[in-house]
C-alpha cells in the first residue's frame, strides 16, 4: 500500500482515482441494468418454449462484469477520498 501522507502526488493520486471512478461507476451501473434485461428476455424466451439458455448464460456473465466494475469504481472512490483526506 502507498504511503499517501508523505507522498508529493497526493493530489493527482486522488483525481486518478476520482477519474477511474467516474469512468467505472456508470459502466457498472448499466452493465447490471442491461444484465437485468437480458434475464427478462431469457425468462419470457423460456415461457414462450423459445431457446433461452444463451441469453441466461450471456445475463449471468453481464451482470458479474458490471458488479465487478462497480466494486472496483467503489474501490476507487474509497482511495481517492482517502489520499484527500492525507492531503490535509
Amino acid at each position: 500500500m502507498p504511503d499517501l501522507v508523505s507522498s508529493p502526488r497526493s493530489t493527482s493520486s486522488a483525481s486518478t482515482h476520482l477519474r477511474t471512478w467516474r469512468r467505472f461507476a456508470p459502466l457498472g451501473l448499466a452493465s447490471v441494468g442491461f444484465g437485468l434485461s437480458l434475464v427478462g428476455e431469457a425468462t419470457l424466451r423460456k415461457g414462450r418454449d423459445e431457446p433461452f439458455v444463451l441469453y441466461g448464460t450471456a445475463a449471468l456473465c453481464v451482470i458479474n462484469a458490471g458488479l465487478c466494475l462497480f466494486g472496483e469504481a467503489v474501490k476507487h472512490r474509497a482511495l481517492a477520498e482517502w489520499a484527500e483526506a492525507a492531503r490535509r
